[in-house]
């Protein structure tokens, strides 16, 4: 079974700009968030990134988008050596629908658990928001509160002294 590290996507790994990041110009990393990726990534976690994204659903942006901002966060990565496995994401909005996969649902981890044969005992979810760590507690997975746009290298020091 995987360790594994669900990571929301912004805020956590990008920029927290206070509205939707859908554009690459837009995207931009939290300042040491690739360093701590390689980290987690060197002590035997495999990486996952788990993001809601309503905006698909209000009609901003479409999921073309997310896979270009997702290509931002990808490649980078890939240059040094190690990879995202996996993204999920909702394309949902509660103001719109109610569906089962929007944090703090769990249907997205659930489904990368499922997928990935995760052991959530020894997974953590990082996110800067209550729903992250819900969505985790849910089935298991110890969560991880950052606020928006922090250290991640702080926020991975329970992980990797555990």
């Amino acid at each position: 079974m995987k360790k594994v590290v669900f990571l929301d996507r912004d805020g956590v790994l990008n920029r927290e700009r206070g509205e939707y990041t859908y554009k690459a110009n837009d995207f931009k990393w939290v300042e040491d968030a690739i360093e701590a990726l390689e980290i987690l990534y060197s002590k035997g976690f495999e990486l996952i990134v788990i993001s809601n994204q309503g905006g698909i659903s209000k009609g901003i942006y479409s999921k073309s988008d997310v896979f270009e901002i997702e290509s931002q966060i990808v490649n980078p990565l890939k240059n040094k050596g190690f990879n995202i496995i996996d993204s999920f994401y909702c394309p949902h909005h509660s103001s719109i629908e109610n569906c089962l996969c929007r944090k703090p649902k769990s249907l997205m981890l659930e489904k990368a658990v499922a997928k990935h044969n995760v052991d959530v005992t020894k997974s953590f979810f990082i996110g800067d928001s209550e729903r992250d760590i819900i969505a985790g507690e849910q089935i298991g997975i110890k969560g991880i509160l950052m606020r928006s746009n922090d250290s991640l290298l702080l926020s991975i020091q329970e992980i990797i002294y555990e």
